[in-house]
């Protein structure tokens, strides 16, 4: 219960900030919303203030904006409106307005993970600190006499404050002669320590050539605080480097270097966001900044009925000059529908099979 409670609410907030960015953009070309609406299917609670109806629907799994004249064979089709709301319809703005229309929504989320990586550094986040837990006897750190205890500093003059940029520094080192200033008892002491390479697996499992120098961390934490200058650069930094893990991961996924059955759907989402809450309010923050990055790429794939399919209708009409037919569009929603449904249904086939499989 716990843990649905925690998914609903990372869900709920953003899915808001995604459908309050084309909201936002769409009243800003001037478009006028029929509906605002969290979730799907039944109307569970609403309100109008103006033109636009806003819901909160029975099924918590996204939600969306209805404007003006969007989608041709309904209700709102161009034939069926007057002269005098066609300048407020979807239809009759340009591509490049409806472009930064559909775009607002994925962009929103990656600006909201921005933020929310920005809070996290802002109120601190915990590092493991730099400090040498044990040294393996048979590795270069030990040759050099590296002990238990030893705090390393700088690393080819590069200042160390965590245990991450100390292994990035190493792995980074090509196998080169590495310069490393570490503390023993408040003395400052110095050493030449040349990385020894490896067969390891990356994150992804893939062989790779990695370089160590043979020791641990002792486990030691810190809570790192930052400026809200430095704070900004840091969430900006973050979102960057999901954004870049995320695309690559659906890469690595196509390329079966990571299998199907590790793709984890709503209920996976649950248990994470449950385990994130009992860490913390900045570890629900940082996943849902994940999970923000995450769904803001994912509406940008080129599948139809997502925002992705409509930004390539709408470059297709730009590149040809004229729109693409209703009844192509419709075929083409219908298959992404079609695909999402069986995407659906193999996430949750992957969630239940973790579950029994415990």
């Amino acid at each position: 219960m716990y843990s649905t409670v925690s998914a609903i609410i990372v869900l709920g907030i953003l899915i808001f900030v995604h459908e309050l960015g084309h909201f936002l953009v769409a009243k800003f070309c001037g478009v006028r919303v029929l509906k605002f609406s969290l979730g799907f299917g039944p109307k569970l609670f609403g309100f109008r203030k103006g033109d636009t109806e806003y819901l909160l629907s029975a099924i918590p799994l996204g939600g969306y904006v209805k404007m003006l004249g969007e989608g041709k064979g309904d209700d709102s089709d161009d034939s069926k409106l007057s002269d005098a709301d066609k300048p407020f319809s979807y239809e009759y703005k340009s591509p490049w307005q409806r472009l930064s229309i559909i775009i607002a929504g994925p962009l929103a989320n990656i600006v909201f993970a921005a933020f929310v990586f920005s809070v996290v550094y802002l109120f601190g986040v915990p590092s493991l600190s730099p400090v040498i837990g044990e040294v393996n006897h048979e590795m270069p750190a030990f040759a050099a006499g590296l002990q238990s205890g030893d705090k390393i500093v700088s690393i080819n003059n590069k200042k160390i404050e965590t245990w991450e940029q100390l292994s990035t520094a190493v792995r980074a080192s090509g196998g080169l002669e590495l310069d490393i200033d570490y503390e023993r008892e408040a003395t400052l002491l110095h050493v030449k320590i040349v990385p020894k390479s490896i067969d390891s697996k990356n994150m992804f499992g893939e062989n790779v050539v990695s370089y160590i120098i043979g020791i641990t961390a002792s486990g030691e934490t810190e809570i790192k605080h930052y400026q809200p200058g430095e704070a900004l650069y840091q969430g900006l930094a973050e979102t960057w480097k999901v954004s870049y893990l995320t695309v690559l991961g659906f890469i690595k996924m196509i390329e079966r270097v990571i299998p199907a059955k590790d793709l984890g759907g709503p209920i996976m989402i649950a248990q994470m966001a449950g385990q994130h809450a009992k860490a913390g309010i900045l570890s629900l923050l940082y996943f849902m900044g994940i999970i923000s990055v995450n769904l803001g790429i994912l509406n940008l794939f080129p599948i139809p009925v997502l925002d992705g399919g409509h930004l390539l209708f709408i470059t297709m009409e730009i590149i040809l000059g004229r729109p693409v037919s209703a009844r192509k569009i419709e075929f083409a929603q219908q298959f992404g529908f079609c695909l999402l449904i069986s995407l659906m249904v193999f996430v949750f086939y992957n969630d239940l099979s973790r579950i029994f499989s415990q």
